[in-house]
């Protein structure tokens, strides 16, 4: 019987394989391979580009404001995943249905909390800036809301498939002592879940830091806006001393988080 699963699921699997291999061939002949299609003058840009990365321009006032620029997309990441670790905390247990009292109140919580995650994560964290824009202004808030909301919508469902995976025999051990539900929570599933839980959002403040400087581009300031700027100035050496700041910015990030993972692993 496990050979016949086994049998069919390998088949599945080259099946799928397959299909991707055809889609990806066909879209090759879809696409009208012709002169036009690169632009004109884009190989005198992709040169003066690629030549402008070994002369990054390093005045100090250039340095200073990739400083200051650097500091605010760093302050609106960790504010905007802040918000998103309270909104994915709360929305995540939920939608587990840890905290149900019967197996029908738990499948109508993971229903109703699972749609209002993916609601929250299936609009671009862009499109909600835009959005807070619009209502708020050019403020900071809009920025960290922007990124809290789809990232809380992310966190909150992997938060819910992490307690979800949680081995059950501790829990009714738990239950069978006498723990509430609550209790059951506290000293059962995060005790055995955190570890998950917390690297996964170590990653996605990783990536929070790329989405902030987005947000930059929509004029909220940071390093995002000011590589914006040096593009419309057709400044390539001051466009790649900002992108050497924002390649720095995820790359201590990376290092401070994969310190963390193993420390916690250990």
């Amino acid at each position: 019987m496990h050979s016949i699963k086994s049998y069919i699921e390998f088949h599945k699997k080259n099946l799928l394989t397959l299909m991707l291999i055809l889609v990806f061939i066909w879209s090759l002949f879809s696409v009208h391979w012709g002169p036009e299609l690169l632009h004109p003058g884009g190989r005198v840009t992709i040169t003066q580009v690629a030549k402008s990365l070994f002369r990054p321009d390093l005045s100090p006032q250039i340095l200073e404001l990739g400083l200051i620029s650097t500091w605010r997309t760093l302050a609106y990441a960790v504010a905007g995943m802040t918000l998103a670790f309270v909104i994915a905390i709360v929305f995540g247990i939920l939608a587990s249905g840890v905290l149900a009292h019967s197996e029908r109140n738990r499948r109508f919580l993971k229903t109703i909390f699972r749609g209002v995650l993916g609601f929250m994560r299936a609009i671009h964290e862009l499109v909600w800036a835009w959005l807070f824009v619009a209502a708020i202004g050019l403020t900071p808030y809009a920025a960290i809301f922007a990124l809290a909301i789809p990232y809380g919508g992310t966190l909150g469902r992997i938060y819910a498939d992490i307690l979800n995976d949680v081995p059950k025999e501790p829990i009714k051990s738990l239950k069978a002592a006498g723990a509430s539900r609550l209790q059951t929570l506290i000293y059962g599933y995060f005790p055995i879940a955190k570890v998950d839980m917390i690297s996964y959002t170590m990653y996605r403040l990783e990536c929070a830091v790329r989405s902030s400087t987005i947000m930059s581009f929509i004029g909220l300031g940071g390093l995002g806006y000011q590589i914006q700027l040096a593009l419309q100035d057709l400044n390539y050496n001051v466009m790649w001393t900002y992108m050497l700041f924002l390649t720095i910015l995820v790359v201590l990030i990376d290092l401070w988080s994969n310190q963390v993972r193993r420390e916690l692993a250990a």
